[in-house]
């Protein structure tokens, strides 16, 4: 049996996506925390100085995304086909850089230019990212992104939305169905299990 170690920060952060496949699958694997004090000697001891790393076998690799990519596409949650893995691709490259964008007020320290970032974010980033995984979830019956099943889409689109929903409750009022996916991926026993075990972090 393949034997996975993951090492990643004790936040969610860019590298909760891969526990969250790994969850989903039903895969086992050790989740190493490391907290942000012991970072400076963990550091010299990873590839490229940086983390998440995803030992296979006792072989390292890393970057967050190509490693979710590569453990959904093992566990069937990469499309059933090519055409489906490209679609998976294209939301989850959405959500990501919604994501990026997203976070760019948190890390603001001048206030006047967060206000302004977070202006921007609420009324021009947000509603021309959701308002297009809203008609890709509708364009495809309203149950998931891509298909007939949970796939890597549902489950970064719950990873890094439901993290702003904890800031901004109101983050999917006018995305009835982009909320429902949402709520579908979190009430799934496997994710619903994680989330109640899961460390309370900040990130």
């Amino acid at each position: 049996m393949t034997k996975y170690t993951y090492h990643y920060f004790n936040i969610k952060g860019r590298g909760e996506v891969v526990r969250l496949v790994f969850v989903a699958a039903g895969v086992d694997f050790d989740d190493r925390r490391i907290e942000f004090q012991d970072w400076p000697k963990v550091k010299p001891t990873t590839p490229t100085g940086q983390l998440p790393i995803l030992e296979i076998d006792g072989k390292k690799y890393f970057q967050s995304m190509s490693l979710a990519r590569y453990i959904a596409k093992k566990n069937g949650l990469a499309g059933t086909n090519d055409l489906e893995q490209l679609q998976i691709d294209q939301v989850v490259d959405n959500v990501h850089d919604l994501h990026e964008e997203m976070i760019v007020p948190i890390f603001e320290k001048d206030e006047k230019k967060k206000a302004e970032q977070t202006k921007k974010l609420m009324e021009e980033s947000i509603p021309r990212g959701m308002g297009f995984l809203s008609k890709t979830l509708k364009d495809n019956g309203g149950q998931y992104f891509v298909g007939k099943k949970l796939s890597l889409a549902d489950i970064y689109f719950f990873d890094v939305v439901s993290r702003f929903l904890e800031k901004d409750d109101k983050v999917l009022d006018k995305f009835p169905e982009l909320k429902a996916n949402l709520n579908k991926t979190k009430s799934l026993p496997k994710i619903a299990d994680y989330l109640t075990k899961r460390p309370k972090t900040d990130l």
